[in-house]
């Protein structure tokens, strides 16, 4: 998987959210279009500007700071397409959530993003997430 178009990226994607770094996150994404993403509650959130995606990284970031909250993404399965100028990749991940009185969530996601090139680099300009479903970890044995 690797070694396939756009996976370094996705990888940074997914770790500036793991990491609540909003601004190497805003320099990673155009998001021309807006977003499709997940929200807290586990419904869709649909964010069509910049100012909208701003509010939602800030308040998201907030809110799992406030709540101590450690994420990460493991991705899952990976494919991707790409020209000179833009492409696409459909990344199967799972979001874990866990937080300081052990609750542990683990999101099964699917998302497409799409990349441009602008200059030497790559950015996404549209990214769309499904949830796929959601496993309580909390208590495994039980």
């Amino acid at each position: 998987m690797r070694d396939k178009p756009f996976y370094a990226e996705t990888e940074q994607l997914f770790a500036h959210v793991r990491d609540h770094a909003f601004e190497p996150l805003a320099a990673l994404c155009d998001d021309d279009f807006g977003i499709v993403d997940i929200n807290a509650e586990g419904g869709t959130l649909v964010v069509r500007n910049r100012a909208e995606w701003e509010a939602w990284f800030r308040g998201l970031f907030a809110q799992l700071t406030q709540l101590q909250a450690q994420t990460w993404s493991e991705i899952t399965g990976y494919e991707a397409v790409q020209t000179a100028e833009m492409g696409y990749c459909v990344v199967d991940f799972d979001q874990m959530l866990v937080t300081p009185d052990g609750k542990r969530l683990r999101f099964s996601a699917l998302s497409t993003i799409i990349w441009k090139r602008v200059g030497e680099r790559w950015k996404e300009a549209r990214y769309h997430s499904s949830l796929l479903g959601v496993k309580d970890e909390t208590n495994p044995t039980a």
